[in-house]
């Protein structure tokens, strides 16, 4: 039998986000699936894949552009096949201390698509990412690298784990 073909698609500005999601796709190819991981801007069509993950960094509160167009361009397809979707951005400790919500967009777009479930996961800024407010923010003492790798793996083995379960 061949393994299942998932998409891990991600929208980010600085690359956290896409840290995020090439951890989720190598803990998915751990697990036996044949994960691929591409920014959301180049996803023109999921039909190829048999579920998707889809993730978008959170900036004052709204979701990635990148990740929501995605979603909007493929919405007749994603509806048919397993969704999961994550978003980042907290820079603190706070997505480790308890479920984060989805913000507004995220929640639309989950009941669009029918999508099993979101994490929230934390951000990171540093004095390494790019942009005049991500490097304010770090010189001020605000940033820092709050993503957690074992919580990222253990949703990643959640996602396989449900999808052995739907053979």
């Amino acid at each position: 039998m061949t393994s299942k073909r998932v998409l891990v698609a991600y929208g980010t500005r600085h690359g956290a986000t896409a840290g995020i999601a090439k951890q989720i796709g190598m803990t998915l190819r751990e697990d036996g699936l044949d994960a691929v991981v591409l920014p959301a801007d180049d996803v023109d069509d999921v039909r190829g894949y048999d579920a998707v993950v889809l993730g978008g960094a959170l900036y004052a509160g709204r979701w990635s552009r990148k990740a929501k167009r995605c979603a909007e361009r493929n919405v007749d397809y994603l509806k048919h096949r397993p969704v999961w979707l994550f978003s980042s951005g907290p820079l603190d400790r706070s997505a480790e201390e308890h479920d984060i919500p989805p913000v507004r967009a995220v929640a639309h777009q989950m009941e669009r698509l029918g999508a099993r479930q979101h994490a929230t996961f934390g951000g990171s800024i540093t004095e390494y990412t790019p942009g005049l407010v991500a490097k304010a923010l770090a010189r001020q003492g605000k940033g820092g690298d709050f993503r957690n790798p074992e919580r990222i793996r253990a949703w990643a083995h959640h996602i396989s784990a449900e999808l052995a379960d739907s053979d």
